[in-house]
């Protein structure tokens, strides 16, 4: 039997109490930019520096989005006292070296997902966070959304009963070009890697780390995953099927189905989305829930910007929705997809 309403979003809405901290981009590249515009127009955050090996690139990037200092070297933006955060939003490759030396640099780090290229260099940047006492936080924005909330409520009440089964696709048509990040594999390229992670998240944030992991798909003429369908046995009957593609455009839905009702997310699923609860009798009763805020798309990249600097001010040094643990253990399950990709 369905509620008779669906639970209010836990919002991380800014101006509650949070710091205001100062951020230092590193990477002044396409998502960077539109992270740097919704930190402006949405939270009380400020971004306070940006850095790129071009000093040129940095400076047309400062002007675009009203940022004082524009530097030409991560050393640079390092060495600023009035950077608390760095946010890393560079080529994956890069995110270990990157991230370690601002862990070592005293800073709290918010890098760009996937944290790393596997479990085990994501296993190095948590322990010298650990270490250092500061945060370190995987940029996965769909777990600071309103829905992802809201699903986190329904699952913990148990509206959906036993959940057996988790669907979702992400696959968008990225142009078959070697020199392209995507195909490159020395720059973590692939679709699993970029694309797939939500689809893995999602199943982690449901059911935990996977028993099993099967995967079956194609490899691209330059060495990276092209597509594949991964299954994951998560035990009890329960399974999460996920594919991710560089190929084709796919819906980019996704369904959480358990013994007494479903949940069917609207795609693209990990943006701020809707969706319908819908109950396991055959033509029964459903619950459509729309997002009560006015963030769209990458708006909504706002919402794990001040989550993180709820959690600093909070002093936690890492998220508690979606741990470090949990996040070696996701690239630990593309870790193994890939591994069967690249040998079949």
């Amino acid at each position: 039997m369905l509620p008779d309403h669906l639970p209010a979003p836990e919002l991380y809405l800014p101006g509650t109490g949070e710091p205001s901290l100062g951020w230092g981009i590193v990477g002044p590249g396409w998502i960077a930019g539109e992270f740097a515009t919704a930190l402006r127009q949405h939270t009380a955050q400020r971004v306070v520096a940006v850095a790129s090996r071009s000093a040129e690139r940095a400076a047309a990037f400062a002007a675009t989005h009203g940022i004082e200092h524009a530097l030409g070297s991560t050393e640079q933006l390092l060495d600023r006292p009035d950077v608390d955060v760095v946010y890393i939003a560079t080529p994956q490759s890069e995110h270990l070296a990157l991230g370690l030396a601002a862990i070592a640099a005293g800073k709290h780090v918010l890098v760009e997902k996937p944290v790393a290229l596997s479990a085990a260099e994501a296993r190095t940047l948590a322990d010298a966070a650990r270490s250092a006492g500061v945060l370190l936080m995987e940029a996965l924005w769909s777990r600071y959304l309103p829905q992802a909330s809201v699903l986190r409520r329904l699952l913990a009440d148990g509206v959906l009963g036993d959940v057996r089964a988790v669907l979702a696709d992400h696959g968008q048509a990225i142009t078959p070009d070697p020199g392209h990040r995507l195909y490159r594999p020395e720059l973590g390229g692939g679709a699993l890697l970029d694309l797939g992670i939500y689809p893995v998240q999602l199943a982690s944030m449901v059911f935990g780390t996977p028993r099993g992991v099967t995967a079956s798909g194609g490899m691209t003429a330059t060495g990276v995953d092209a597509y594949s369908t991964v299954v994951l046995d998560q035990g009890q009957g329960a399974q999460a099927t996920l594919y991710s593609s560089i190929l084709t455009r796919t819906p980019m839905t996704a369904v959480v189905a358990g013994s007494e009702a479903t949940i069917t997310l609207d795609g693209p699923f990990y943006v701020p989305t809707s969706f319908t609860l819908s109950s396991a009798d055959h033509a029964g009763p459903t619950l459509t829930w729309e997002d009560p805020t006015d963030l769209r798309l990458f708006d909504g990249l706002s919402w794990e910007a001040t989550a993180l600097a709820q959690f600093v001010g909070d002093g936690r040094t890492e998220s508690p929705v979606h741990t470090l643990d949990e996040t070696v253990s996701i690239l630990a399950t593309i870790d193994a997809a890939r591994a069967q990709l690249a040998a079949a």
